[in-house]
């Protein structure tokens, strides 16, 4: 009788363990099915479209934005290095760029449709033992021409893309 009693434990034990793992697996599943990674790169368009031209001599980095979008838009651009580099901004064409918010450098003018920006330098001052290996990354942002009650033009760096028409705009997922 005991040895009945122990197996019949033994074997309610099992079930209510094969139970409590039955009842686990789904939100496993949904983990691992929810999840997934990529690798390599792939340009993504949500709206305006631009592209940035770098030509590099006398370490200077000599950056023009162009606008290859429908729409006039404004663009902004920031370089990221290591910290033992130093990059110093300059613009030999005019005084269309300015440093702003978040170490970017702002065009004031807008860029038409087909346009492009004047020339931005960022001189980089690199020590003698990083010569022969660096690297410095300049990206770009663009952002659709808003216009204000009075008819004034300006940009809003932070609104977000209706994905489904193509253009930027409040009415996003309203």
């Amino acid at each position: 009788m005991k040895t009945m009693m122990k197996n019949k434990t033994v074997w309610l034990t099992a079930v209510a363990v094969i139970l409590a793992g039955s009842m686990t697996i789904h939100g496993a599943m949904a983990y691992f099915t929810a999840n997934a990674s990529a690798s390599g790169g792939h340009d993504i368009s949500l709206g305006e479209q631009t592209e940035i031209t770098e030509d590099f001599s006398d370490w200077t980095k000599h950056i023009v934005i162009g606008n290859t979008g429908t729409n006039d838009c404004y663009v902004r651009v920031k370089a990221y290095c290591g910290s033992q580099f130093t990059i110093d901004y300059s613009q030999p064409d005019g005084t269309a760029w300015s440093q702003g918010e978040g170490e970017y450098w702002y065009y004031s003018d807008i860029v038409p449709a087909g346009g492009q920006t004047s020339v931005l330098d960022a001189k980089i001052t690199v020590p003698e033992e990083f010569k022969d290996n660096f690297n410095v990354v300049v990206i770009q942002e663009c952002a659709a021409v808003l216009y204000d009650a009075d008819g004034n033009p300006y940009a809003d760096w932070s609104q977000k893309i209706d994905q489904g028409s193509g253009s930027g705009g409040e009415e996003a997922g309203k």
